[in-house]
């Protein structure tokens, strides 16, 4: 038997496969880790955009939510007056001297926690969020807005 000849024998390689499964186990669940935090802080800063732009509609539109032109409020005119430009009164169209308010929104954020085709709409109601129906929910009487997801924490923001 020839004891020159050089190589790995089974047992090493075997052990080098167990420490590469190891190290992949213990790196894996970080990377999904930061998936999550990634979309925490995108709907983190969406929140505070929508938060904001939602005040400035209320500045400039003495004190009247948007959406609630009309005295009720419809997700709608929600929609269109944080997207289109406005008068004083919230109506929305697209001549910048009839309507000269601004607006706030290029287009209305997605609620990255939310799945199917309800991760940009909103919720209206009087109370807190439900965590089903829509990605955001906006209460229409106090102006506050929250994501609207199953996950508390989310709605707590």
């Amino acid at each position: 038997m020839n004891r020159n000849v050089k190589g790995f024998t089974l047992v090493e390689i075997l052990i080098v496969v167990i420490i590469l499964g190891i190290l992949a186990a213990i790196v894996i669940p970080q990377f999904t880790e930061a998936s999550n935090d990634a979309r925490t802080s995108a709907l983190v800063s969406d929140l505070q955009t929508l938060r904001s732009q939602i005040e400035l509609f209320k500045v400039q539109h003495l004190e009247v939510l948007p959406g609630m032109s009309s005295g009720t409020w419809s997700e709608t005119d929600f929609m269109n007056q944080m997207t289109l430009k406005s008068d004083a009164s919230g109506a929305t169209g697209t001549d910048p001297n009839t309507y000269p308010l601004g607006p706030y929104l290029q287009k209305f954020p997605s609620n990255a926690f939310v799945t199917g085709s309800t991760t940009n709409t909103v919720v209206g109601g009087t109370a807190t969020p439900t965590g089903s129906g829509g990605g955001w929910y906006f209460n229409y009487q106090n102006g506050k807005i929250w994501a609207n997801d199953a996950d508390p924490n989310h709605q707590a923001m």
